[in-house]
């Protein structure tokens, strides 16, 4: 595998998306092919085919009521799954909203992940050998706190690294362009997806910056850049991984974009795509399907079969089903114990209305 040249992209990022397969699953990059076995290449695909269920069964679940908030992964299990799966257990991930599907393969039980969704405390209070927080919700914030935490990995001389996400919207943020450059001025390990679906809600890209990619918005804070294609898991996967080597070797930071594309929309909270997105620009990257592409890739090589998805995809559902069941048989959160959770000292004012819902409470 050829390597990266990261110093020099410190001062000239990769602006033409890297790419290890095409469309039609074929390697056109055998340069940045990954040292990735045959059994380590399945199960990157289960992985992804895994993702696609979880966001499938994720919106349903929320249609029905039976979940609350979700951000659809849709279209991004290459640029998720790949990047997760060059990272080690050991690495703290710092995810936003839209990363539920990483913080469950870095260790996070589905169910606890089902209950952030729904608003109830318990789904924030993760494992304590998890090297992970909830996902944030504030645009772009899980960038300042990344570059803190790797600074703490650096001081305590942790052979490791802080990774986190944001989509391009975060990038126009202020915590962005903090949390990268602090990261920076002390040389701290810390690995910063920007997952560039082309949309902040309904603003495209093109109306967020003037910057003809986001990947070279790196090169203001001094550290690496690189753009890859969003849609192909094994160019995400060999840049994850030698930026992951490359920063654990005491070099700092690096920025990744990888361009990829959200099927559905932003969020359950009411949004559109159709009022912002044509069709035809649906099409156009429907056929850019990121698990089509692995899956001919690996039916190329003998890899994989209609048998073999069948079976990942029953073994995905029954997940799903089981995590649903430890959900719903949890306590339901009060309004007082919601009330209780936000405050350290209780202002006299929600005091009054916290007794209120206390006695109704007792009855």
């Amino acid at each position: 595998m050829k390597k990266l040249d990261f110093e020099e992209l410190k001062h000239n990022p990769e602006i033409k998306p890297l790419q290890v397969l095409d469309e039609d699953g074929k390697v056109v990059n055998p340069d940045l092919m990954p040292d990735l076995s045959d059994e380590e290449l399945v199960e990157l695909f289960k992985q992804m085919v895994w993702s696609r269920v979880l966001g499938d069964r994720t919106m349903k679940l929320c249609r029905q009521g039976r979940l609350g908030f979700f951000a659809p992964t849709a279209g991004e299990e290459a640029s998720q799954m790949g990047s997760n799966f060059a990272m080690s257990k050991d690495d703290f991930l710092l995810g936003g909203y839209r990363d539920v599907p990483q913080l469950v393969k870095h260790g996070l039980p589905m169910w606890k992940g089902f209950l952030w969704s729904k608003g109830h405390v318990n789904g924030n209070k993760y494992p304590e050998e998890l090297n992970a927080v909830p996902p944030q919700i504030i645009i772009g914030a899980q960038y300042a706190q990344t570059a803190g935490v790797a600074l703490g990995l650096k001081k305590k001389g942790a052979k490791n690294v802080a990774y986190t996400y944001t989509g391009d919207g975060g990038t126009s943020q202020g915590d962005f362009y903090e949390g990268v450059n602090f990261a920076s001025a002390f040389k701290a390990p810390a690995l910063f997806f920007v997952q560039n679906n082309l949309y902040a809600i309904s603003v495209p890209r093109k109306a967020q910056t003037a910057a003809p990619t986001l990947a070279q918005k790196a090169v203001a804070s001094g550290i690496p850049g690189l753009q890859v294609d969003g849609m192909d898991a094994l160019a995400v996967y060999s840049v994850a991984k030698q930026a992951r080597d490359w920063i654990t070797a005491g070099n700092g930071p690096v920025l990744i974009e990888t361009l990829c594309y959200r099927y559905g929309p932003h969020t359950t909270a009411g949004d559109v795509p159709r009022r912002y997105r044509s069709e035809d620009e649906e099409d156009i990257w429907l056929k850019k399907d990121p698990l089509i592409r692995m899956r001919k890739f690996l039916e190329s090589k003998g890899l994989w079969d209609e048998d073999q998805e069948k079976a990942c995809v029953e073994a995905a559902n029954k997940e799903v089903d089981d995590a649903m069941q430890e959900v719903e048989s949890q306590p339901t959160q009060t309004v007082t114990e919601l009330m209780q959770n936000e405050y350290v000292v209780t202002p006299p004012a929600i005091q009054k209305e916290l007794d209120s819902y206390q006695a109704k409470e007792a009855k």
